[in-house]
């Protein structure tokens, strides 16, 4: 199922305590689920931290598009297992039960959208719009990166702060709101993407794409089926906090940079829920997911391949 973008994001009644963004139809989902006591007329607590991200632009011949992710998140926020969408069966990924969006979701007709959050301060946000809500809207639609990139810019500051990744089969953007709106075509090469700009060298993001960087040089040869993706995910799996003269300043202290600098973040109340692997070739795209519960415990995994339904 796709969806028609002059249908999603035109303005819904000031009085349907939802997103201005949002179709009627998924503005009446949240007036329902309010009335059972699922959730807020007014659902603002909608933080999706998917936070790092490392991928690879057309620098593979077998690959075009490589992107290995950690989703960073409170345990007790509700979440299901990546699976095909309900609503649009040819989608797979996870979604945010409590906003109804998504942090990464991908398409059997080879299209990617990925989320980080932006990183300033302990302050909560107050956006009126859920950033997942933008993921799960361009991978369910038909529209190329640059189209869905121009119906959004007029309004991308009612979303949490946010870095997007699209990718619609042929180019690849990253798109963000912070401080104000920007995009770019990413250019080919070696990327990682995590709560700050695109390919700033935060010790975590340069740990995964070194990772990611090695293990491609590795595949020239190897035939499909001895594919050994362990490396990936060792390299996700990672809990090495970085030193202290590595650390960003994002405003949040050292104890909880300290905290948040490993790729893979242990808690018992927030840390990563999942590992992400998506394989896109000129012919299909496959998407494997390791899930995890509190203080890292492993908590099933899933995943499809080209063929699945």
């Amino acid at each position: 199922m796709s969806y028609d973008l002059n249908i999603l994001f035109i303005r819904s009644s000031a009085k349907s305590g939802t997103c201005p963004y949002l179709a009627p139809r998924q503005s009446m989902l949240w007036r329902a689920q309010a009335i059972h006591g699922l959730r807020s007329t007014r659902p603002r607590d909608r933080v999706r931290r998917m936070c790092l991200i490392a991928f690879a632009w057309r620098a593979h011949p077998r690959w075009p598009l490589v992107v290995i992710a950690n989703r960073d998140e409170f345990h007790v926020r509700p979440t299901t297992p990546a699976d095909f969408l309900v609503d649009a069966p040819d989608v797979f990924g996870g979604i945010d039960l409590r906003a109804g969006g998504s942090w990464l979701l991908v398409s059997k007709w080879r299209r990617l959208a990925a989320i980080t959050n932006v990183r300033v301060g302990l302050s909560p946000e107050t956006a009126p719009c859920s950033r997942g809500e933008l993921v799960k809207t361009f991978a369910t639609s038909d529209a190329s990166a640059a189209e869905f990139i121009a119906a959004i810019a007029s309004h991308a500051h009612e979303y949490g702060r946010f870095n997007l990744l699209l990718w619609d089969g042929v180019s690849l953007h990253c798109v963000g709101n912070h401080p104000q709106f920007h995009s770019m075509e990413v250019a080919p090469g070696m990327h990682a993407l995590s709560n700050a700009d695109l390919d700033e060298d935060w010790p975590k993001a340069r740990r995964v794409k070194r990772a990611l960087t090695d293990w491609l040089s590795a595949q020239t040869d190897v035939p499909d089926a001895r594919i050994d993706a362990e490396p990936l995910f060792a390299a996700l799996a990672d809990t090495i906090p970085a030193a202290d003269a590595e650390l960003p300043d994002t405003g949040v202290g050292l104890e909880i940079e300290r905290r948040l600098s490993p790729p893979f973040v242990i808690g018992d109340t927030y840390g990563t829920r999942c590992s992400t692997l998506v394989l896109a070739s000129s012919s299909g795209i496959e998407m494997s997911e390791r899930r995890f519960g509190a203080n890292g415990i492993p908590d099933g995994c899933g995943g499809f391949a080209p063929g699945d339904t």
